[in-house]
């Protein structure tokens, strides 16, 4: 982008207003405040070279000269080829659905489980585990995630010992082998002695949901008596937390009606405990949490609203442990590092069946979690992409039919997306989409999910620039999972920027 009466070259970029000011940002996420008059200059091709804001913006790659050009776009090239390293790596998140069944009753269930008695017809069987181990060695990421879902896995402990003891056995016979990392997502009801020693033994993580105190994690979490899960939850909570090695247990929580003006009980509920960080994530519109109680039971105001105030209250703690909130963290590495993160929900193109997929008790792959809900609740297979003992790697992951849904959900080829000024941190989930709004790419704009994100990035960047250094610090022990301690004397935030 050239002024013909300006002295230098003005390189892409995007824009919006911020707090009285004027937010620029680039193609590879590296932004830049400007009071309006010198944004003015800035794009009329008029700032001074002496001036601190052509230093700055020249040194971050917002304009150019003939001369420089070429290192520049060599700079912004490579920056661009780190925040979309997932595309490289490919398909890293394998989640293996071993059962529908379940153990509790939860009244905001997005998989729809099925009662415990059900039967085995519900199970994986031995067959189809092998042949999703066959299929997720053949893909090209040398690291691979395996996430054992349900229902409550738990209950067919016997197929995950196989499950476990398959992919080692495979993974040998390799010519490179694979770094694969475990992780079980369980309720922890039916968790013994033998199945916490083989976790131990064979370093398997502990993926379990805890949604607050007592009277909140009751409110939505029962048994299948109807009784609530809370206290037999926390106690086998803190015996794996103690059992385990450090950073082996980690808890979900969903935001409900019962808990959102509540956090702060929730994160002191977490420290008392012993988990070392908190994931704090809005209710998704699947299987039963689309029931009245739930649905649009508070609004994305209320939301952010409650996200902002526990926020402050996390850093707080953070003065004296280490104790990360996971989504701000994944956001914040988005706005101020050049790498990806790994999470699914926030990618473009969409990270459905290219950084995640699921394998369903069928054997049936597909692209997401949310599109194996969506299957259960309406038999909708839109987002199935084929059968583990009906295809190769190549025909589920290589297919016409994923081709199109990742084509559709590049971010950047979508109004308004293409120029939003917060499109190098953000994603979509076209799964997400289609359920809400019955089609893959609707006008973004519109949409909760885009209102959310856009505030959560603008009162991030806020946080980063409000000059206090022990909040930027904190922020920034949390992307570089350091304590303050470590980093404060060497690290300084707005250096990086």
């Amino acid at each position: 982008m050239r002024n013909t009466n300006s002295n230098y070259i003005l390189l892409p970029f995007r824009f919006d207003r911020f707090n009285g000011e004027i937010l620029v940002v680039n193609e590879v996420g590296q932004y830049y405040i400007l009071p309006f008059n010198k944004f003015k200059s800035f794009i009329e091709g008029k700032l001074s070279k002496t001036s601190v804001h052509y230093k700055n913006l020249k040194s971050m790659q917002f304009i150019s000269d003939k001369i420089c050009l070429p290192d520049q776009i060599n700079i912004i090239a490579t920056a661009y080829r780190t925040k979309k390293r997932f595309l490289f790596e490919f398909t890293t998140l394998h989640m293996i659905v071993l059962t529908r069944r379940c153990n509790q009753q939860c009244s905001y269930c997005h998989v729809s489980s099925l009662p415990e008695y059900s039967g085995s017809n519900f199970d994986m069987s031995i067959s189809k585990i092998h042949s999703c181990i066959d299929i997720i060695l053949k893909s090209p990421s040398k690291d691979i995630k395996i996430e054992i879902q349900g229902g409550e896995p738990l209950l067919r402990f016997d197929l995950i010992k196989e499950l476990v003891r398959y992919a080692k056995e495979q993974n040998d016979k390799l010519n490179i082998k694979k770094s694969i990392e475990f992780v079980v997502c369980t309720n922890l009801i039916a968790l013994n002695q033998y199945m916490l020693d083989f976790f131990k033994n064979e370093k398997i993580q502990i993926s379990t949901s805890l949604d607050g105190p007592k009277d909140i994690h009751d409110s939505c979490r029962k048994l299948v008596n109807g009784k609530g899960s809370y206290d037999i939850v926390k106690d086998k909570l803190k015996w794996a937390i103690n059992y385990l090695s450090k950073g082996s247990v980690g808890a979900l929580m969903t935001i409900t009606p019962y808990n959102i003006n509540r956090l702060k009980e929730v994160v002191d509920e977490y420290i008392s405990i012993g988990l070392d960080s908190i994931f704090l994530r809005p209710i998704n519109p699947f299987g039963r949490a689309t029931n009245p109680e739930f649905f649009n039971a508070y609004t994305t105001e209320d939301f952010l609203n409650q996200y902002k105030a526990i926020l402050e209250y996390i850093i707080e703690v953070n003065k004296y442990r280490h104790f990360p909130e996971i989504y701000t963290t994944i956001l914040l590495t988005k706005i101020i590092t050049p790498f990806s993160t790994g999470f699914v929900d926030l990618q473009s193109p969409a990270g459905v069946g290219i950084s995640g997929v699921i394998y369903d008790v069928s054997g049936d792959v597909f692209v997401s979690d949310e599109a194996r809900m969506m299957n259960y609740v309406y038999g909708e297979k839109k987002f199935c992409i084929g059968n583990v003992n009906m295809g190769s790697f190549k025909s589920i992951f290589c297919n016409d039919k994923l081709k199109k849904i990742i084509s559709e959900s590049c971010s950047e080829s979508l109004a308004p997306c293409a120029w939003c000024a917060y499109l190098p941190y953000c994603g979509l989930d076209p799964v997400r989409n289609f359920i809400k709004y019955d089609t893959i790419s609707p006008y973004m704009g519109k949409t909760e999910d885009c209102i959310r994100h856009k505030e959560m990035f603008k009162h991030l960047i806020t946080l980063i620039e409000s000059g206090d250094n022990d909040k930027i610090n904190i922020l920034w022990s949390w992307i570089t999972s350091r304590s303050v301690k470590e980093i404060a004397p060497s690290i300084n935030i707005e250096e990086y920027l």
